[in-house]
């Protein structure tokens, strides 16, 4: 180590006779506004920098002001900077986002970053639920707060050992430079000094013009261990002495198990046991099933296939889904329950030149990610350990600790990387049940769901519909408009005396920009019938198409352009609180407009589609170029323009939004589940098909260079895509969808 450091460090210690506390870090009461709460603490060796930051906010809330250490950053005496990711990576790339902009509020370099995934620990990490596009919009600024003070620590360190000012010190690409005489010191060489050093109570960001990685692209910290094969998942965790488990569920919700015959499976080969799992109250765990344990997973699933199950179905056996959608059409083309309103409606529509009138449907969906539900669970008398693909650790801990009857902090829960979630994963009932038989045979269980049973035993995305009503004036202007809305709500999950969509369920709707002064939104009755869970994108999917197809008619009927109408719309914005929103939603219209080009000439049979919608606090447009053959669809070209505010990383921006492309042309083409006596018809891919890779457009990403906080980036992209496809396809046949998914298989 550098003599002039370690003078210097001798120095502090004669001025500080006793060693500081190891994790020693400072209260809240020590800092100002909601930044880090708690910064700089010791680690052996080097420097140690922990962040606080806010709780999840769900969708469309603001963080909360509660605060809890949520990294750990870890600067070591060789250089190498080790940053846990709290949040959990889904292959959105959040892992790799938010340690860059430590990196860069640092000015570290990022060649010298290893990235680790934090272990579920909320008093450590914080709120570690990830989800509702929330995890860069809470913690942007206190992970920049965290970089920038490990900074100005180690110029403080520096300036020591110089003896000079920190004012003639500055930072870059892993150094301290001396403004003087150019002299560097390594990060590696001043860790342990810089523990030592003050901490910074707010500490200076950098202006966006000084950036090194943030709004950059940046390749993933771990894309080559994906490209070959080498990124380990929940589903690949494998312990010495595992036993292997495969599971049945009853196909219908509510139903129960009658009775089980074992015998002949329990003589089979390598078959270890069979276990009843019974469920528990709480809306994450396990429904009840029965699964097979032996010792490899081929002969699990295989001897699952034999038993004998004899379930009781319950009330929900007669649920039907195609009969359940045309009620709730009903329900919606029929006076409901109000929820909002504002000025006189009854007037608008009765001093209307023209009132029109549309009514948008949409099936359940299933998450159906690639990995499917996998866990691994070692519960032994004085601890349980759990290895899983989850969104939310902590409700591991808490569903493991009420079945356990242990301390949730007991629980030591390894956050794996997710082959896609999509909000599945926010469930953890395949760890409940893993942690059931692993606590019967006394060993360590993986318990992997089949395809077929993760698609019949879901949590999903609720079947809808939605009237809307709207009277123009003499000038084509939108004078007035209805809005009825009928959906099994995800508030059933936890209260199943739910039996419409709550006025909770309508913000996206009431606070919409379009802000219409003469305007009522009503609920319709809608109980739900199996379990309905949050999905990429949520509620948005349906509204984003209800909004963008009626817009898009509306448009047609007053003989005006969509783009122009839609222009209109929002230029009619009253409230100044939305006034901002209506000018973002047109910027991104009209770059989607420009990049695809809007209004030129196109041969006979092709047209171009658009859509904007608000969610997620972000604005997204698309603008979708289709070639319609009768009933052959063909999506050529998509442009697809977001403002999400300040970018972290332009790579994983534009990715997000191709993958938002692929997931809702799946769903408006093709995907939806079906339920027939209760319950689902589909099994497995061949008859829920998501988009196949010859399917592909051209995808062109505009993204608005914004100086606004960052917002949603995963889920907005989604809902604009279906109102886009189906104006287009208006727009090149005259044939009007309003029911999706436009090609559903017939099961």
């Amino acid at each position: 180590m550098n003599k002039d450091i370690l003078a210097a460090m001798a120095e502090w210690q004669d001025n500080n006779p006793v060693n500081p506390t190891p994790q020693h870090r400072v209260t809240g009461s020590d800092l100002s506004r909601r930044s880090f709460l708690k910064i700089a603490s010791f680690a052996s060796g080097g420097l140690a920098l922990s962040v606080s930051l806010p709780s999840f906010a769900g969708n469309n809330q603001q963080a909360s002001a509660a605060f809890n250490p949520n990294a750990f950053i870890h600067l070591s005496e060789n250089g190498e900077l080790l940053i846990y990711c709290g949040r959990c990576e889904m292959g959105q790339g959040i892992s790799t986002a938010l340690p860059a902009a430590v990196a860069d509020e640092m000015d570290a370099d990022w060649s010298r970053v290893t990235i680790n995934q934090a272990d579920g620990d909320e008093e450590k990490y914080g709120s570690q639920a990830t989800g509702g596009s929330a995890s860069i919009r809470t913690m942007f600024v206190p992970m920049r707060e965290a970089g920038a003070a490990a900074k100005e620590m180690l110029i403080l360190a520096a300036a020591k050992v110089w003896k000079i000012n920190a004012s003639d010190c500055y930072a870059k690409n892993h150094f301290v430079i001396n403004k003087i005489n150019q002299q560097k010191l390594g990060y590696g060489e001043l860790a342990s000094l810089a523990a030592n050093s003050d901490i910074p109570k707010q500490p200076t960001l950098k202006t966006k013009q000084q950036y090194r990685y943030i709004g950059k692209a940046l390749d993933r910290h771990d894309q080559d261990q994906v490209v070959i094969g080498k990124r380990t998942y929940g589903i690949d965790t494998k312990l010495p002495g595992m036993k292997y488990a495969a599971i049945s569920h009853c196909p219908v919700l509510g139903g129960k198990l009658k009775s089980v015959d074992k015998s002949q499976v329990l003589k089979m080969p390598g078959v270890i046991d069979v276990v009843e799992i019974a469920p528990i109250k709480h809306p994450f765990s396990s429904i009840g099933g029965v699964a097979v344990v032996a010792d490899n997973s081929w002969t699990a699933q295989q001897a699952l296939k034999q038993l004998k199950i004899d379930w009781d179905l319950g009330p929900n056996k007669t649920y039907n889904s195609k009969e359940y959608k045309a009620q709730l059409v009903r329900n919606v083309e029929q006076p409901a329950q109000l929820i909002s309103e504002r000025g006189d409606l009854g007037k608008a529509f009765a001093e209307a030149n023209k009132t029109i009138k549309a009514t948008y449907t949409g099936g359940h969906l299933s998450h159906a990610p690639m990995e499917p539900n996998a866990s691994v669970v070692w519960v032994q008398k004085d601890s349980c350990e759990v290895w899983a693909s989850t969104q939310s650790p902590a409700d591991i801990q808490k569903v493991l600790a009420q079945l356990l009857e242990r301390d949730a902090k007991d629980i030591n829960v390894h956050v794996m990387m997710a082959g896609g979630a999509f909000g599945r994963k926010f469930k953890c009932d395949y760890v409940h049940e893993a942690a059931v038989i692993s606590k019967q045979i006394n060993a360590p269980v993986q318990l992997t769901w089949s395809r077929e049973e993760d698609m019949r035993t879901g949590f999903y995305h609720s079947i809808n519909a939605q009237h809307i009503q709207a009277s123009l004036d003499k000038d084509g202007n939108v004078s007035g408009w209805l809005h009825r809305a009928a959906f099994p709500s995800i508030n059933t999950l936890f209260d199943p005396s739910v039996t419409r969509p709550t006025e909770n369920n309508f913000g996206d709707v009431d606070n919409h920009p379009f802000a219409i002064s003469n305007y009522r939104s009503e609920s319709g009755e809608s109980p739900a019938h199996t379990r309905i869970g949050w999905y990429r994108a949520v509620y948005a999917i349906f509204y984003g198409f209800a909004f963008g197809s009626f817009a898009d008619e509306l448009a047609h009927a007053s003989n005006q352009d969509t783009v122009k109408f839609l222009h209109n719309l929002y230029d009619s914005n009253q409230n100044p609180k939305q006034q901002q929103h209506a000018a973002r939603s047109k910027a991104v219209l009209d770059l989607a407009a420009k990049g695809a080009g809007w209004g030129k000439t196109l041969p006979k049979g092709e047209a171009i589609g658009i859509a904007v919608h608000f969610s997620f606090q972000s604005y997204v447009a698309m603008a979708v170029h289709v070639k319609v053959d009768g009933d052959d669809i063909k999506v050529l070209n998509v442009d697809c323009a977001i403002d999400c505010g300040q970018i972290l990383n332009t790579d994983g921006a534009t990715a997000q939004m191709e993958g938002a492309v692929v997931m809702g042309m799946s769903l408006a083409l093709y995907t939806e589940i079906s339920f027939k006596d209760g319950a689902v018809v589909n099994s497995n891919f061949h008859d829920y098909p998501v988009l196949r890779i010859q399917e592909m457009p051209n995808v062109r990403v505009h993204i608005v260079d914004s100086d606004e906080k960052p917002t949603g980036l995963g889920e907005p992209g989604v809902a604009p895509f279906a109102p886009a496809l189906t104006n287009a396809i208006f727009a090149a046949s005259g044939k009007r969808y309003r029911d999706l998914p436009i090609k559903p298989l017939t099961v």
